[in-house]
């Protein structure tokens, strides 16, 4: 495989596992909007406005309003707001991102690391091919003008009354 051949290939590689991963992303947004589509074009004069009269949900502090009353730890995340909340969490995924790239990019030098590695011995086995192909031709060509020598002096004993096996 040529390192253009193996060039094209990576591109290959890569371009279905971008596109693999968006798939994978926005799948399931997407079937869940075609779905809905369908339901909505299909069933929209059957179905009339939902009305809900729940609860609202109950809080932690109603349910168990001693819970966590000595631990400070718990006291703490319980006093934040709900924006910080989100803002850690968004941080965390942020971390884990970098984490799952800094992975991939390690995996990705390595794979490059290894196709070289690949490449080099590709090269060796082709190299060694050549060598070999031409030390058969030049075998071939020696036992060639071999056997036209030996007709030569075959023809030439029997001139002289040799009569062979």
């Amino acid at each position: 495989m040529s390192s253009s051949q193996l060039g094209f290939f990576v591109r290959c590689c890569l371009v279905i596992l971008a596109v693999g991963s968006a798939l994978y992303v926005s799948g399931p947004a997407l079937s869940w909007r075609f779905k809905k589509g369908i339901r909505l074009g299909g069933n929209a004069q059957a179905c009339g406005p939902c009305v809900c009269d729940c609860p609202p949900p109950l809080s932690l502090l109603n349910i168990a309003p001693d819970c966590g009353k000595h631990d400070p730890d718990l006291n703490k995340e319980m006093g934040k707001q709900f924006v910080d909340l989100l803002t850690e969490e968004l941080k965390l995924l942020e971390s884990v991102a970098e984490e799952h790239t800094h992975h991939m990019n390690l995996t990705f030098l390595e794979a490059r690391r290894l196709a070289s590695q690949y490449q080099k011995e590709a090269e060796k086995c082709n190299t060694a091919t050549e060598t070999c192909e031409d030390a058969r031709e030049r075998s071939e060509a020696a036992l060639t003008k071999e056997k036209k020598l030996t007709a030569l002096w075959e023809r030439q004993a029997r001139q002289f009354g040799w009569e062979g096996e």
